[in-house]
């Protein structure tokens, strides 16, 4: 039996000396956030609602803590995860990637009540691997000419919605041609984290696609707090087993129960028959998909973003293996589960519930990203608002409408891999093609191939050439809904 308490301890002989090590497990949650104060920085892992520190977070909400500075991937739902904590006004400013479908952290920001500075998602989990690491700054090439680097997104608006508090700029260097920004690094007075399995002294194993964050957010902290699921004595873990060593942890504490909600349950139905009365908006994104199809070769690693992109696996060829990855730590993804094989800790970067291929692996956020940054991975395949004909794409925010964040699209697209763009071409009648992107961009020139139901555009030296159009419309059908000039391939493909 492992002994509790701060005061607890155990001895190891080494080389005739003797030197005593404290246990690190703690009784209560009261005495795992000792010292937390109001106006603190915590570091929080997760992403989405998997992997999270609930006992942790209702344990902050329990002791009354506010004002404080919470840096983590999200912010949780309205209802649970870092949410409960927003929901009580507990968070004075959020450092995240993704807003998403937290609409009341989208409420406060728009109102001023809550300040919020937005971080592409490899960025994030690189400043906190960073700090962990004793490093205080660092370049990438994410979010180089885009507001990310030219500051002046609003922190904080007014009640009048104007901006109070803006984002600087940063500085820039080039190297080897390209552009590069200087990011500052991140560390915490708390890290809370959740792993499934604590030895005593504090040597954590985490579980599937829920070490995400966790990893990099324990390195961060000044004192880290690591929620467990089991507590086993020191040498019951295989020391090849250990994902992140004890030193960087100073309190275990074993969580009371958790209620690891699933953001989205979403079944395998291939073996169902075919829906019969299918809306036009299915119809639309299937011929997407299909045609996207066409650009994938065998032995691919592709990043899919959500919506249009985790439709394509399905429509490939059965000759055709690709290895899909996810953001939030996993290589192999496979298919969605059937009924009753779904885990919170085995969503994508969606938060879809999946599975994985033989031969899978799971990993850290921030190496996660360094597959990404390193240009490991062969094409992303995501999602937009708006493309212009110099291939700049917006997809991350509606300035004073929509704050969705760019969670790791800044970082897909600035890699160097290639880029393919799936959307529809118009929204209700209006362009989404157009001569220069409106909204903020997610990334400068960077689109190779833009598919959408009506045509296939490839960017080529700069230029915006149309290769294909649907079965059916007429080059007049594209230039009327294109808001953009392009110039036509000869011998202009169907599909």
């Amino acid at each position: 039996m492992f002994k509790l308490g701060k005061f607890a301890a155990t001895s190891q002989i080494f080389g005739g000396s003797r030197r005593y090590f404290s246990s690190k497990v703690v009784r209560t949650v009261e005495e795992a956030l000792e010292g937390l104060k109001d106006g603190d920085t915590v570091l929080a892992g997760g992403f989405g609602l998997s992997g999270n520190p609930e006992n942790l977070i209702k344990g902050i909400l329990d002791k009354g803590t506010k004002n404080l500075t919470v840096v983590s991937n999200n912010c949780g739902t309205d209802k649970f995860g870092l949410g409960i904590l927003l929901n009580q006004k507990r968070i004075k400013r959020m450092i995240s990637s993704y807003v998403g479908e937290n609409a009341e952290m989208e409420r406060q920001y728009l109102s001023g009540e809550l300040e919020l500075e937005l971080v592409p998602q490899g960025t994030l989990a690189e400043k906190m691997r960073a700090g962990g690491a004793g490093i205080p700054a660092f370049y990438t090439p994410t979010g180089a000419n885009t507001l990310v680097e030219l500051g002046g997104f609003p922190i904080k608006v007014g009640k009048d919605g104007k901006p109070v508090i803006v984002s600087e700029r940063k500085p820039r260097e080039t190297f080897d041609g390209k552009d590069y920004i200087r990011e500052r690094s991140i560390r915490g007075d708390f890290a809370i984290v959740k792993a499934m399995k604590a030895d005593t002294k504090g040597n954590l194993i985490f579980h599937k696609t829920a070490r995400n964050f966790n990893q990099d957010a324990a390195t961060a902290g000044k004192i880290c707090v690591a929620e467990v699921e089991e507590i086993v004595e020191a040498g019951q873990i295989d020391p090849d087993q250990v994902h992140l060593p004890g030193i960087y942890v100073q309190r275990v504490f074993k969580g009371d129960s958790w209620v690891k909600p699933i953001e989205k349950t979403v079944y395998d139905t291939s073996d169902e028959p075919p829906k019969k009365d299918r809306s036009r908006g299915e119809l639309v994104r299937e011929k997407i998909a299909k045609r996207a199809c066409k650009e994938i070769s065998n032995g691919m690693y592709i990043n899919l973003g959500i919506g249009i992109p985790v439709l394509i696996p399905r429509y490939l060829d059965p000759g055709v293996q690709i290895e899909l990855h996810s953001e939030n730590g996993v290589l192999g993804v496979g298919n969605y589960p059937k009924k009753g094989q779904e885990h919170p800790d085995l969503i994508n970067a969606g938060k879809e519930t999946i599975t994985v291929n033989p031969g899978a692996s799971f990993f850290s956020s921030s190496q996660s990203f360094a597959m990404i940054r390193g240009k490991h991975l062969d094409m992303t395949i995501l999602g937009g608002m708006q493309v212009d004909q110099k291939g700049d794409l917006a997809n991350w925010i509606i300035p004073g409408k929509l704050v969705k964040g760019m969670g790791g699209a800044m970082d897909l697209v600035s890699a160097g891999s290639k880029v393919m763009v799936v959307m529809e071409h118009t929204a209700k009648g209006a362009h989404k093609i157009l001569k220069e992107c409106a909204l903020p961009i997610t990334g400068k020139g960077i689109v190779d191939v833009l598919i959408t139901e009506m045509a296939v555009f490839r960017f080529v030296n700069g230029e915006m050439i149309l290769e294909d159009i649907a079965e059916g419309l007429s080059l007049e059908d594209i230039k009327k809904n294109t808001g953009a000039e392009f110039k036509v391939k000869n011998n202009l493909g169907t599909f």
